[in-house]
């Protein structure tokens, strides 16, 4: 067993609990601020042998998740749609206006790299923020938390013991064997979680939808965890920093709950 992993599991942990659970939803939303601009420079450390990112409108961008609730609660809903149509044309007058501005010192290719980074991580993100916002979203953002990294560690644990036949070569040292274990150990956490605030909380969330919508979470969060591997690969890096000893970067070790937020919280909206 992995000491440094366990040992930054069990301390790191609490304090996600602590934040997600006892603070309001703007504490929350500044934390997960701090946590999109940690994830932020090590995305940008992570490209910059390809090119040159634009650092300052990544991390200018990671205030919008600080300021999230404040602007749905603040803010008249037919602005806010304004404001949604036209962040990525903004995005991308910005980036263009600094290739002008700097005489091609900044090109297309920075550009593309910067606002891809932005909308994978600022995007996804947010989602996060707001399923923490929603009705019994304390309980929600749980059930998001344990189909990822529910996966994750069954994942892990079966696959460095039973793993035979390699998935991909995207990431070779995940199996077949630990992605079907995730999937599974996902389930039975979400069962239980269910079973246990229903009988607390005197709920009534059903078994069946939450075991369908864990079994495609977990997916979908494990196409997430490839396709974090996959930018690592192409730039050549392990992984995205050693934040966090045994899990490597910030982003290692959220790349699958940020890639299942947006569809977790479209599948708690629904049910």
């Amino acid at each position: 067993m992995d000491i440094k992993r366990v040992t930054s599991a069990l301390l790191g942990f609490p304090l996600v609990v602590i934040i997600l659970t006892f603070g309001n939803k703007y504490v929350v939303d500044i934390f997960l601020a701090g946590i999109a601009l940690l994830a932020m420079q090590e995305y940008f450390n992570a490209i910059q042998k390809e090119c040159k990112p634009i650092r300052w409108l990544g991390y200018l961008s990671c205030l919008f998740i600080a300021v999230i609730h404040i602007i749905l609660k603040y803010v008249p809903s037919n602005i806010i749609s304004n404001i949604l149509i036209l962040i990525i044309p903004t995005l991308l007058l910005i980036s263009f206006a600094q290739i002008i501005i700097t005489n091609m010192k900044t090109n297309f290719k920075d550009v593309a790299y910067t606002v891809f980074g932005i909308l994978y991580i600022i995007t996804c993100i947010s989602f996060v923020s707001l399923i923490r916002g929603m009705e019994n979203g304390i309980i929600l953002i749980w059930f998001a938390i344990i189909a990822a990294w529910g996966t994750d560690t069954f994942a892990y644990l079966i696959g460095k013991r039973f793993g035979k036949h390699k998935f991909s070569q995207v990431s070779p040292k995940k199996s077949i064997e630990g992605c079907i274990a995730g999937i599974l150990g996902a389930l039975l956490l979400v069962i239980i979680f269910t079973l246990a605030i229903n009988n607390i909380y005197q709920l009534n969330y059903s078994y069946i939808n939450v075991s369908i919508v864990t079994v495609i979470l977990s997916i979908i969060g494990q196409i997430g965890d490839f396709a974090a591997s996959s930018i690592k690969r192409y730039v050549n890096v392990k992984d995205y920093s050693n934040l966090i000893p045994g899990h490597g970067g910030m982003l290692d070790r959220i790349d699958s709950l940020i890639f299942l937020a947006p569809f977790a919280y479209v599948f708690f909206m629904m049910i």
